[in-house]
């Protein structure tokens, strides 16, 4: 030891530092100034005068700069274990979600299945149904195909039966004809006998009955005589159905009184009356329009005429062989004529009958009750009774042989 180092005694400071505190970096320093000697030297003994004690004290006062640190690293490890714990919580809630995860992925594959089952049944469904619609519609198609087939069967051995009957009417007509002609021939000559046999059991004049004057009777104008309609005679009545016709054909009148036509009048009507009035002399057939709203139409306007004629004198006779086809006319006339149903009847201005036999009667009770009876027979009419030509007005509808009537089947 040299002088100086008994003259002013050296102190080595060390402070025992936990191990955990070592590895601070804000404290190396501090513990390398701590661990250094302090050395208190002084020239001058005089000037320093430090009592033992008080360095003492010194030495055992904990250091302030190390405080400070210490409390920074207890709350870091304070800090870490609750990290720990959080990182815990953490795992624990990853698993958890990865759990969910799982299941959900399994949830999403089993849906996945049962929309692939459902569509698949759905599909089977949808064609199930669309077959049984097919089979079912075919079915109703083959229903309709073979009724119709059978109606057209129908209709084809109607057609031929009816062109069969045609063929063999017109025959029977013709036959019928020629043995009532025979007959008519066979009474006139039978009259003719008779008129013969009373004229030579007459009693001829005297000379005497020369000498008196001959009361010369007066010609009697009978009214249910037979009506002619040509130029040469009854020029006004000629003029005032033309003006009528004209009139209906060019200015109809869809609301006009009744008796008077009310439906469109063509030519083609035009042209089948006015033969009918002024070629035939209100007496003959016209060849049919092939339906019975059209005859039905000509009717009417020769009705309408006759009406214009001889007003509430006119009385018109209808001959069809069925109440279905009787029906048929009084609707038509009640269409184009704009009459009622207290129009039709006995003791009317439309008389329906499916006899001939009671026509006549009608008519001839007519003749006698001074009216002017108007006889119209219908297509369907296959045999005329010859009885109904005597009367001065009859219209009949003659079936055209090369056009099949729309209302015979």
């Amino acid at each position: 030891m040299t002088s100086d180092d008994s003259k002013s005694p050296k102190l080595n400071l060390t402070t025992d530092i936990p191990e955990k505190l070592v590895d601070s970096p804000n404290l190396s320093d501090s513990l390398t100034m701590a661990s250094e000697p302090t050395e208190i030297a002084s020239t001058d003994s005089d000037k320093i005068n430090i009592p033992v004690s008080e360095i003492l004290m010194t030495i055992e006062e904990p250091q302030p700069e190390v405080k400070q640190p210490l409390e920074t690293l207890i709350s870091l490890s304070e800090n870490s274990s609750s990290l720990k714990n959080e990182a815990q919580d953490l795992k624990v809630e990853i698993e958890s979600l990865e759990r969910q995860k799982r299941e959900l992925n399994e949830e999403i594959k089993t849906l996945r299945s049962r929309k692939v089952q459902l569509l698949s049944e759905q599909t089977q469904e949808v064609e199930q149904t669309l077959r049984s619609l097919v089979q079912e519609g075919l079915k109703e198609f083959e229903q309709q195909k073979q009724a119709l087939e059978i109606a057209v069967e129908q209709l084809e051995r109607r057609r031929d039966k009816i062109r069969q009957e045609m063929r063999t009417t017109f025959a029977g007509v013709s036959q019928d004809l020629a043995i009532r002609v025979q007959g008519f021939k066979d009474y006139l000559v039978g009259s003719l006998q008779d008129l013969a046999a009373a004229a030579e059991q007459l009693e001829f004049p005297t000379t005497e009955s020369w000498n008196e004057p001959l009361q010369t009777p007066s010609p009697v104008v009978s009214s249910s005589s037979t009506v002619q309609f040509t130029k040469q005679q009854f020029e006004d009545q000629t003029r005032k159905i033309e003006r009528i016709l004209e009139q209906y054909r060019k200015n109809p009148d869809y609301y006009g009184p009744p008796w008077q036509l009310r439906r469109t009048f063509e030519p083609v009507h035009a042209e089948r009356v006015q033969k009918w009035f002024f070629s035939q002399g209100g007496r003959g057939t016209i060849r049919s329009l092939g339906n019975r709203l059209q005859n039905i139409l000509i009717t009417s306007a020769v009705m309408s005429v006759l009406y214009s004629l001889y007003g509430d004198r006119s009385r018109t006779l209808i001959l069809a062989n069925s109440p279905e086809r009787l029906g048929e006319w009084r609707r038509g006339l009640q269409d184009c004529l704009g009459i009622s149903r207290g129009d039709f009847g006995p003791e009317k201005g439309v008389v329906l009958f499916e006899s001939p036999d009671a026509l006549i009667q009608k008519a001839e009770r007519l003749v006698d009750e001074q009216y002017q009876p108007f006889v119209v027979i219908d297509e369907t009419e296959d045999q005329i009774d010859l009885s109904l030509l005597q009367f001065p007005l009859w219209l009949g509808f003659a079936r055209d042989p090369k056009q099949m009537s729309s209302y015979l089947y």
